[in-house]
């Protein structure tokens, strides 16, 4: 289990609150963060690669809660944005847009100009049509707008499909041989400057290898924009460092910055990286209470009101996520080291929602100790692409969001009512 969630007193604590406690007292569905565990994560990044003097890009699309970012800006971080919602989100919560950089494949003329404006540190390119864009805009408003080009280096990064960037086919960036013509064409126009490179080669990494051979391309395109008389002072890897969700699968951070680090410096670039999941994926879990047991046949079905519209990963890249009761019964007081086994004095479940769809599922096939109707589940490393994915649908009012720090808990995000949920539309009754 994560050091910041553990079980003690036959219940589940994050950090020194009894996560039982915050579900009576904010209901559920509830998200529920740890601060120390996201402070923990953005300054092992920060030691990790302490030689190269990183910015560290907190990815703001991974957990987009304003308790959030303002942790992140409290901590001197910097943000990675994509769109200009997320740009209005950083300012808020008192983050400084000169440490921010804008990435994304669809930015409007209404974003870069509110980006320029900002004065954000720098635009990942994702194509000609955008440089043109950017270039223009820049133009009209009398400013030099910095850039990056991002490269795909062609690196299979062995991801699930749907999080794999950084191939040649990729909907995100460009290509090396079309980079580099970018880069020939933007040396001639004046609105523009690329001040450095970025590559982003997918999410959910748990080997170094691809971060290492994405890396050497990276030095060999960074020499060749300075040829064509670039002042590339930013090497930017992006993130993607995968978390643990089964447990063990993922790799150190150390062990990225030994195969990253040496590699950058030769570019005599200063490193920016982007990190979302592993600064907030193990920092947060999703509580449900249980609504029904239903037998159905040779299966048992969980039903909680957990469903799809709050944490649509399963049913989306079909991932795992350990879930277990927030206060077992006596004789399973911990969670198992293995979440997939046949454990004694458990029952095989399927853990559903209430949402009217065969994939609204959590877990399949999940072994489960002793559970009855109103006891709490735990739905572990949820803290990044749970809440922020989250929608309406079937008309169901979004989760709450708490944050803990210590013995405190405070209220992040309320829950929605229905009466907020019908207010936007228009209809004569």
């Amino acid at each position: 289990m994560d050091p910041y969630f553990s079980y003690r007193d036959s219940g589940l604590y994050c950090e020194d609150v009894a996560v039982a406690r915050l579900a009576e007292e904010f209901g559920t569905p509830l998200y529920i963060y740890s601060k120390s565990a996201i402070v923990a994560q953005l300054d092992g990044l920060h030691a990790a690669f302490a030689e190269l003097d990183p910015l560290v890009c907190y990815s703001v699309k991974a957990n987009s809660n304003l308790s959030v970012l303002k942790v992140v800006a409290e901590r001197g971080g910097a943000f990675d944005v994509v769109s200009g919602g997320e740009l209005r989100r950083v300012q808020v919560a008192g983050g400084n847009p000169r440490k921010t950089v804008f990435a994304g494949v669809g930015k409007t003329d209404e974003e870069i100009a509110a980006a320029l404006e900002a004065g954000v540190l720098m635009f990942n390119v994702e194509s000609e049509a955008e440089l043109d864009a950017i270039a223009r805009v820049a133009s009209a408003m009398g400013r030099v707008a910095p850039c990056a080009p991002r490269v795909n280096p062609d690196v299979d990064p062995k991801t699930h499909r749907y999080i794999s960037t950084g191939k040649k086919e990729s909907k995100f960036g460009m290509h090396i041989e079309r980079s580099l013509a970018l880069a020939e064409a933007a040396a001639k126009m004046p609105s523009v400057s690329l001040i450095g490179m970025h590559m982003h080669i997918g999410s959910q990494i748990t080997t170094v290898e691809p971060y290492a051979g994405a890396a050497s391309k990276g030095v060999e395109i960074i020499d060749a924009m300075r040829r064509l008389g670039h002042p590339v002072a930013w090497f930017n890897m992006g993130g993607g460092f995968g978390i643990s969700y089964r447990g063990g699968e993922a790799k150190p951070v150390a062990e990225f910055a030994r195969a990253i680090v040496p590699v950058v410096r030769e570019s005599r670039c200063r490193l920016i990286l982007e990190p979302g999941r592993v600064v907030v994926g193990n920092a947060g879990v999703l509580v449900s209470r249980v609504i029904f047991i239903k037998k159905s046949g040779e299966k048992t079905f969980v039903i909680q009101d957990a469903a799809m519209n709050d944490l649509i990963r399963p049913a989306l890249y079909e991932s795992f996520h350990r879930i277990w009761p927030v206060s077992p019964r006596a004789g399973a007081t911990a969670p198992p080291d293995d979440f997939e086994a046949a454990i004694a004095g458990t029952t095989a479940c399927d853990i559903v929602g209430p949402v009217c769809e065969s994939g609204d599922f959590l877990a399949k096939d999940r072994a489960l100790p002793s559970i009855e109707r109103g006891d709490l589940l735990a739905t572990f490393s949820a803290g990044a692409y749970g809440m922020v994915m989250a929608s309406n649908y079937n008309t169901r009012p979004r989760a709450a969001e708490v944050l803990v720090d210590g013995s405190s808990a405070k209220l992040a995000r309320r829950r929605e009512t229905l009466d907020e949920l019908l207010a936007p539309e228009l209809v004569e009754l």
